[in-house]
């Protein structure tokens, strides 16, 4: 699990375990992270941008989730020299799997016109543009390698997740386009980080999209 002191990296840790599953949690300082550590949780150092570690971490293991992120590297800077990474250290350590976090803002808009991103509509601020911008180059460059490594990406609705709404186990996926709320409107609704992990585990123990981006909600 690289990326996994976040938000949504802590809920994936904590969806694997409870799955029975045994997790590395790789953080940039482990000594932030102590409270991670546990059953069926060993955490270790790793930099993901650096394919020599992520194949030294990797190796032994089945599968990866990244949910990476940090506000002191550009966006495109840090989300591309992952990409190639993880591509990279994975294929050398024989791990097959990649589910990679992304974000609502690169799925197309779920009405009006189907070619826009949620990122180029009228309005949308330019700093969270330039974030987005960085997920859709880290998507061109899973689309773009040659690589055994079965990647998916799994982006949530353009909205701000509840980081404290329990866990519910369930959730709805489409292809790369904004998925209406339950109720029919517009934008995913509400949704929460725990059903993001639960979305993020199925995509391991039960992959159903294979090199592809894929909107849940």
């Amino acid at each position: 699990m690289f990326g996994a002191g976040g938000r949504a990296g802590r809920r994936a840790v904590a969806e694997a375990v409870f799955r029975g599953h045994e997790v590395t949690a790789v953080v940039r300082d482990p000594a932030k992270h102590a409270d991670l550590g546990g059953d069926g949780v060993t955490v270790v150092a790793g930099d993901v941008t650096d394919a020599a570690r992520v194949a030294e971490v990797a190796a032994g293991h089945d599968a990866a989730i990244s949910a990476v992120y940090r506000p002191d590297v550009p966006s495109e800077e840090l989300y591309v020299g992952a990409a190639r990474a993880l591509l990279d250290g994975l294929a050398e350590a024989g791990v097959g799997r990649l589910v990679v976090v992304g974000i609502g803002t690169i799925l197309r808009t779920e009405a009006g016109e189907p070619g826009v991103l949620v990122h180029d509509s009228p309005g949308f601020p330019e700093d969270g543009r330039t974030f987005s911008l960085g997920h859709l180059a880290e998507l061109e460059v899973l689309r773009r390698t040659g690589t055994d490594v079965d990647w998916v990406m799994v982006a949530p609705p353009p909205i701000v997740l509840d980081a404290d709404a329990d866990r519910t186990g369930h959730y709805r996926s489409g292809v790369d386009v904004v998925l209406p709320s339950a109720e029919g409107e517009a934008g995913g609704g509400s949704f929460s980080y725990a059903d993001l992990a639960v979305a993020l585990v199925d995509q391991i123990e039960r992959p159903q999209h294979h090199r592809a981006l894929v909107a849940v909600a």
